[in-house]
C-alpha cells in the first residue's frame, strides 16, 4: 500500500462521512421547496378547493384551466413584454455602468477617487423607499417630455407615461459598482502595466484584459439584478397607477388577487405566480454554475 493511499484512508477515518451535514442540507432544501410546490399544486386545483379545511396539499380535480384564465385575465402578453423589456434593459445597463465605474475606482488613479467610492457605499445604506418620491417628481417634471416645457412644467405626466420610467431609476447600482470594484482590485497591476507597455490604451485594457476575468462575478450580478427587477413591485405599481399599460407581472398578479373572490379563483392567481416564476427559474438553472462560482470568488476576495 502506498503512502498516498494510507494518508487518504487516515483522513477518511479522522473526518468520517459528513452524513449529518448532508441530512441537514436535504431537510432544509425540502422545506424550502414546499412553498413553491404548494403554489404549483394550488394552481392546478379546481374552483372552491383552495382554502378548504382540513387543508389538502394535492388537488382533488386536476385542471389546467387556471392557466388559461390567468393568461386571459392578466393580459399576459403585455405584462410579459413590459417585464422582459424592463428587466433585460436594467440588467444590461447595470452591468455596463457597474463594470466601467468599478474599473475606474479600482485601477485608475485620480483625485477624489476614494471620496467617490465612499459616496457609492453611502447609497447602499439608504432604504429604497426614501427615493420613491424624489424619483417620481424628477420623472414627472422631465423637460420636453409628456407635454412639459424646457422647465419641466405644463405637461401631463412627463416621463411617467413612458416605459423608460420603469428603467431610469435603476440603471446605476451602488451594490453593483461595489461588487465589480472589489473583484477588479484583485486583478494584478503588473498585467495592466505589461499591456500598457505593449501600447494598449485604457479602453483596450478594460475590454481585453480586465473584463474577461470578471465573467463569473458579472453573471452573478446580472442574475441578481434580473431577479430583483423582475420581482420589483412598489415602483412598478406607482408608475402603473398613472398608466395601466406600463403594468408588469407582479403588479398584474397583485391586482388580479385584489379584484377577484379568493375562495373561488385563488388558483388562477397561483397559476399567474407560477407563470411569472418560470423565466427566472429557467435563467437561474442555465447560469447556476457561474452564479455559484461568482459567489465563491467574491467570498474569497
Amino acid at each position: 500500500m502506498t503512502t498516498t493511499t494510507r494518508s487518504g484512508e487516515r483522513k477518511r477515518r479522522r473526518h468520517g462521512i459528513p452524513w449529518l451535514s448532508y441530512i441537514v442540507v436535504i431537510i432544509g432544501g425540502l422545506f424550502m421547496t414546499v412553498p413553491f410546490l404548494d403554489t404549483v399544486f394550488s394552481s392546478l386545483k379546481g374552483p372552491g378547493e383552495y382554502g378548504l379545511l382540513p387543508y389538502r396539499f394535492f388537488p382533488e380535480n386536476w385542471t389546467w384551466d387556471n392557466y388559461v384564465q390567468a393568461i386571459d385575465q392578466l393580459q399576459l402578453g403585455l405584462l410579459f413584454f413590459n417585464s422582459v423589456v424592463v428587466s433585460v434593459t436594467v440588467t444590461a445597463t447595470v452591468l455596463i455602468t457597474s463594470a466601467m465605474a468599478g474599473y475606474a475606482l479600482a485601477k485608475l488613479r485620480f483625485r477624489g477617487r476614494d471620496v467617490i467610492f465612499r459616496f457609492v457605499l453611502a447609497t447602499m445604506m439608504l432604504p429604497s423607499f426614501l427615493l420613491l418620491i424624489p424619483d417620481f417628481l424628477i420623472l414627472l417634471n422631465w423637460p420636453l417630455v409628456g407635454g412639459n416645457n424646457i422647465l419641466g412644467q405644463g405637461g401631463h405626466g412627463g416621463m411617467t407615461n413612458n416605459i423608460a420610467s420603469l428603467i431610469l431609476p435603476f440603471v446605476v447600482s451602488g451594490f453593483g459598482i461595489f461588487l465589480m470594484r472589489q473583484y477588479m482590485v484583485s486583478v494584478p497591476d503588473e498585467m495592466l502595466e505589461a499591456a500598457r507597455i505593449d501600447g494598449a490604451g485604457e479602453w483596450r485594457l478594460f475590454f481585453s484584459v480586465v473584463l474577461p476575468q470578471t465573467k463569473p462575478i458579472a453573471i452573478t450580478l446580472g442574475l441578481l439584478t434580473f431577479v430583483g427587477q423582475w420581482n420589483e413591485y412598489i415602483w412598478a405599481s406607482l408608475i402603473a397607477s398613472s398608466n395601466p399599460d406600463l403594468m408588469t407581472l407582479p403588479v398584474g398578479i397583485q391586482m388580479l388577487q385584489a379584484f377577484i373572490d379568493p375562495d373561488r379563483t385563488m388558483p388562477i392567481v397561483m397559476a399567474g405566480i407560477v407563470i411569472s416564476t418560470l423565466p427566472v427559474l429557467i435563467i437561474f438553472l442555465m447560469l447556476q454554475k457561474y452564479y455559484v462560482r461568482g459567489i465563491m470568488l467574491s467570498g474569497l476576495k
